[in-house]
């Protein structure tokens, strides 16, 4: 995904509340040997690509007055209550190091399970996403989640699923294990079980006066 931005010569709280009134969006890029950058962006333009999922687990190609960077989005603080962008950080990428990102999940194949097929289970996603370590090059826009075997009463973790080539999980999620998403079958109570104490409140007899 393509991201243009311009350099800010003028920093500081009362610049940045004059940004945010012009519909610009204050930001930051840093790492690698580069110095840190602050950086001004169309804040209509981030608003709808914030709404994209791509743009949270891609690497993005940052145009900066002209010179691109390979970079993150690692932080984005928007206001309380109204849809405005307050500020974001951007971290650029080497494509001989590797990057920890969280990638989304992608479930599929749940109505083709036994399990809900035969036994009416209902399956429940626990994580919409996973931290996984790779390369630049090798980072997917998503990780997909088959549920076609998944089992009552066993969930589908971490370390059960299939990852592409080149993507790991990172140390802790490794040694965590998670569980993504489970099965179980819904407990439905009787209607008529409910409605029995009802029913013979209204039939027991009343106390003349």
């Amino acid at each position: 995904m393509n991201v243009v931005a311009f350099k800010r010569s003028v920093q500081g709280t009362g610049a940045s509340r004059r940004l945010r009134i012009a519909g610009k969006t204050p930001g930051i890029i840093y790492g690698g040997k580069d110095a840190v950058s602050v950086i001004e962006l169309d804040h209509n333009a981030l608003f709808h690509a914030l709404r994209k999922e791509a743009f949270h687990s891609s690497i993005l190609d940052l145009d900066v007055d002209g010179k691109t960077e390979k970079v993150l989005l690692r932080d984005y603080q928007m206001h309380p209550f109204k849809p405005l962008v307050l500020h974001i950080d951007f971290q650029r990428v080497s494509a001989t190091e590797k990057v920890h990102m969280r990638v989304p999940l992608h479930y599929i194949n749940a109505e083709a399970a036994p399990a809900v097929k035969l036994q009416g289970a209902v399956v429940s996603h626990i994580a919409t996403e996973l931290e996984v370590s790779c390369l630049p090059a090798d980072l997917p826009g998503f990780i997909e989640v088959d549920l076609s075997g998944i089992e009552v009463g066993r969930g589908i973790h971490a370390k059960d699923i299939a990852l592409p080539k080149g993507v790991s999980l990172v140390l802790h999620v490794e040694q965590e294990n998670p569980v993504l998403a489970n099965a179980r079958i819904p407990t439905v109570k009787s209607a008529d079980t409910e409605a029995a104490p009802a029913t013979a409140a209204a039939a027991a007899p009343k106390d003349k006066a």
